[in-house]
């Protein structure tokens, strides 16, 4: 019996005993830890994860609170931050508390939009243009097939890119609070249906790389995906001399020099500090959406 074929004979909880066991014996491993949860396994099996054989627990610590004008949401929030990584909390708390002792930050969603890039074969350019033409000419078409996947995505434009005979066409949609990625994915499908059934284009790939996701890309900071955030706070110099025991032009410095010249130096596609570690702990804290 092969490890996925266990739930048609018990029940999740059960499957996922025995896979343990399994593990256990073939890695000489204690795996005992990872059957303590809370969760209902039979929720998580086939939707979240495939075989399954326990959960891992991971610290959670909070942050904050942090004075926000956020405009759909304002106020002090706390932040949710789970990982193992010590100090972490530590200093988005003292940050935290920088930012609320200056009179808080200013946030706004500046564009939102996830999207999914599937690409065509074309013959050459003249079909290349000719499938763009109809893209441009048809977009309420390709609206109605994709959102009839739907109840809550909506097709928000369809932008072409021709490369030689291939073209792709970057689809972006208002997910409302999800992240979305399965709806654009299965919206996007039936949209393309569409496409092949109405012109010569050979659909080749669902995601042909351009949408951009599961890697940093460019196209992602120029055209943004997902939600486009900015911030801005006003740290006066007294808070940044007494809390964070330095001065604004030491900061603007090692600003220029470390993120800005060390990062274009190294060809860096994000020019921070850190952020990616912030970003994972508040993404195992609360979910993708």
């Amino acid at each position: 019996m092969r490890f996925h074929e266990i739930e048609e004979h018990a029940d999740a909880d059960t499957a996922a005993a025995a896979r343990r066991r399994l593990v256990a014996e073939t890695a000489d491993a204690d795996v005992d830890a990872l059957g303590e949860y809370a969760f209902d396994a039979a929720d998580a099996h086939g939707s979240n994860i495939e075989n399954m054989i326990g959960a891992v627990q991971v610290p959670m610590g909070v942050a904050g609170p942090v004075e926000i004008d956020g405009g759909a949401l304002s106020g002090e929030r706390h932040l949710p931050l789970a990982t193992t990584e010590g100090a972490l909390v530590a200093s988005i708390n003292r940050g935290c508390s920088v930012v609320t002792d200056a009179g808080g930050a200013t946030a706004r969603v500046t564009k939102s939009g996830m999207t999914r890039a599937p690409v065509f074969r074309v013959r050459d350019v003249a079909e290349a243009e000719a499938l763009v033409e109809w893209v441009r000419d048809s977009e309420d078409v390709l609206r109605e097939a994709a959102e009839s996947t739907t109840s809550h995505g909506e097709l928000l434009d369809v932008t072409p890119y021709v490369v030689g005979n291939n073209v792709f066409l970057r689809f972006r949609y208002d997910t409302k609070d999800a992240m979305g990625m399965n709806m654009a994915t299965i919206a996007t499908r039936e949209a393309c249906d569409r496409i092949e059934d109405e012109t010569d284009a050979s659909l080749v790939a669902l995601s042909g790389n351009l949408c951009s996701d599961k890697k940093p890309a460019a196209v992602n900071a120029v055209e943004g995906r997902g939600r486009s955030v900015t911030a801005d706070v006003e740290v006066p110099r007294e808070i940044v001399e007494d809390r964070l025991h330095t001065t604004p032009e030491a900061v603007a410095e090692i600003n220029t020099r470390k993120n800005l010249v060390g990062s274009a130096k190294a060809g860096s596609l994000g020019f921070n500090a850190h952020v990616a570690n912030a970003v994972a702990a508040m993404f195992l804290a609360t979910g993708q959406d």
